[in-house]
Parts: structure tokens; C-alpha cells; sequence
């Protein structure tokens, strides 16, 4: 009896979740342009002035989120006076990705290069939020050619103490993960979402209305939420295996950090690595959090300015 009951309530919460999957995607429908890669389809958003001078600006957001993230407090900005290309990461938003193991800064950039590419993109300032800080140095390295510059907002680089969360490395295991994934997540992220981005934010108070106005919710849906706990939980070993190269870092680089960031700590990534990568520039905003493009967009987005100058003026000079 209670395995019937067990079953029958399994079975509603996956109706229910495939109803949430169809009200949310007509919520927030695709904003971009699909571009076919091997192993996955991004969305890409892609404005402002196509003939702008220098180099455009790539804008990659980190784990539990979409592009949104990072359009609304500096694309939209940033694209009065620049091409801005925003991508949702493999697997996150819109993109899609074939396998779950897709989930390292390594495999991602190697997507990112070849939108890119499809793109006629050559070259590139990155501007890259937490989780993809990994990926932004991993761009770096394993494609420097298409990296003009680097613009990384509490990053995270370096192996750390702890896990990612118990939720994570459950929904990541193999059976039991999905079955979760297509069932209990959902209903129950409903709750929690307001709750998980306020503690993001703090001490920073979070923007009125952000969860609906970024899209947040679509990390509810099962293959991202899914998707979302592998990037998460593979990435403390990615970040530990080339952590070691990044004194082989040669573009432009600036950090942008909070000093009280309680989600990817100042003081294990962005200060040790600001340390290792030659020239890099360290910026810490006293009593800010992990949100920094919402805490201080004015400064991010004159350090994105500074950089375009700097290498359209190296560009000039080489010419």
C-alpha cells in the first residue's frame, strides 16, 4: 500500500512538473539566436553597434543562472557603445547540451570558441561571473587567441574547502538525481528561489523584482537544474587541474571582488590569483558581497571601457 501510494505521488509531482516545465518556457521565452556547436545548441544574445571600434564583449554568467545575469545590470549598458554577445552557458537558459558530463570550464570553452567562431568573432573582451571565472581563465589559456582581455567578477579559480551543497551531489548521482530532478525539484524550488538569490546578494539587498526579471526560475526545469548540479559539483577538480597554469596567463587581466563575498571567498580565489597572473589588476569593494555587476556596475563597466582602450590603442600601435 505504501509503495502504491509512494508511486502514485511520484507520478503527480512529475505531471506537475511537466506543467511548471510549459507555464515557465512561456514565461520566459529564448531571447537570442540558437548556434549549433559540437555537443550542444547556445543561445546567444547578441546587440549593439556591429561597426563599434575595439574589440566586443563577450559576457558569460556563473552557476544557477541564465544571461540575464549579466544583461541587466551591464549589457544593456555596455551596448550603447559596444557590440555585447551574451551567451547562456551549455545546459543553462536556452542552451542546450547533449551529455551532463559536459559540466568543465574546459569542454564549455571549447563550445564557447567555436560559437564564437561561427560568430566571425576573432577576438574578445570576456566579462565572467563566478562559476565561469573557471571558464574565463580556461578561455585564456586554451584559446588566447580569442581573448583580447579579461574581466572576471568574483571568480571562482582555485580549489576550496567543503563540498557545493548536499542537494547538488544528490541530484547529480545517477537514477536517483533524475528522478528527483523530474519530480520534487520543481514544486519545491518554487519556494525557495526568492530565499537562495537573497543570500546570494547579501549583504547587498537584492533588486525588487529580480528572480522574475532574470529568469530564474527556468533553473528549475529538470535538465538544467541537472546540468546546473554537475557544473557544480565537477568543478572543484577542474579548477585544481589548471589552477597550476595560470601564471600562463598572458592577456590583459582585471579581478573585481567583494571583501565579504560568503559565496566564492576573495581570499581563496580572486586575491591568490590576481598574485599569479602576470599583471593582472586586483579590485576589492569593501563591505560587498558576491553580486559585485549589481553592487558596483559603474566601476565594472569603466574597467570594461578601460580595457577596450588599452587594446584598441595596443592594436593601433601595432599597426
Amino acid at each position: 500500500m505504501i509503495s502504491i501510494l509512494a508511486v502514485t505521488g511520484l507520478a503527480i509531482l512529475a505531471l506537475v512538473t511537466q506543467a511548471g516545465v510549459l507555464a515557465l518556457q512561456r514565461a520566459y521565452p529564448a531571447q537570442g539566436k540558437m548556434i549549433e556547436v559540437a555537443g550542444a545548441t547556445l543561445n546567444v544574445v547578441d546587440i549593439g553597434p556591429r561597426d563599434a571600434v575595439g574589440p566586443p564583449v563577450v559576457m558569460i554568467h556563473g552557476a544557477s543562472s541564465n544571461l540575464e545575469v549579466m544583461r541587466q545590470p551591464l549589457g544593456d549598458r555596455l551596448a550603447k557603445n559596444h557590440r555585447v554577445i551574451l551567451i547562456d552557458r551549455p545546459g543553462h537558459g536556452w542552451s542546450t547540451r547533449v551529455r551532463a558530463q559536459d559540466s568543465t570550464p574546459a569542454v564549455q570553452a571549447g563550445m564557447i570558441d567555436e560559437a564564437l567562431e561561427r560568430l566571425g568573432v576573432s577576438t574578445a573582451i570576456f566579462v565572467v561571473h563566478s562559476w565561469s571565472g573557471a571558464l574565463g581563465a580556461r578561455m585564456a589559456l586554451d584559446h588566447p587567441e580569442r581573448v583580447a582581455g579579461l574581466v572576471m567578477l568574483a571568480p571562482v579559480a582555485y580549489p576550496w574547502r567543503g563540498g557545493v551543497g548536499w542537494y547538488n551531489k544528490m541530484v547529480s548521482t545517477p537514477v536517483i538525481g533524475p528522478l528527483l530532478a523530474h519530480t520534487i525539484t520543481l514544486p519545491l524550488g518554487f519556494f525557495l528561489a526568492g530565499p537562495g538569490a537573497r543570500g546570494v546578494f547579501l549583504p547587498q539587498l537584492m533588486p525588487d523584482g529580480f528572480v522574475g526579471n532574470t529568469a530564474t526560475p527556468l533553473l528549475l526545469r529538470p535538465r538544467e537544474f541537472l546540468a546546473n548540479a554537475h557544473d557544480l559539483v565537477t568543478l572543484k577538480a577542474a579548477v585544481a587541474e589548471q589552477a597550476p597554469r595560470y601564471a600562463d596567463i598572458s592577456v590583459p587581466t582585471v579581478v573585481i571582488a567583494g571583501e565579504i563575498d560568503k559565496t566564492v571567498s576573495t581570499n581563496i580565489h580572486s586575491r591568490p590569483f590576481a598574485r599569479t597572473v602576470p599583471s593582472a589588476k586586483l579590485i576589492v569593494l569593501p563591505n560587498v558581497g558576491h553580486m559585485v555587476q549589481y553592487a558596483a556596475p559603474d566601476l565594472v563597466i569603466a574597467e570594461i571601457d578601460a580595457m577596450i582602450d588599452k587594446t584598441r590603442s595596443t592594436a593601433a600601435a601595432a599597426n
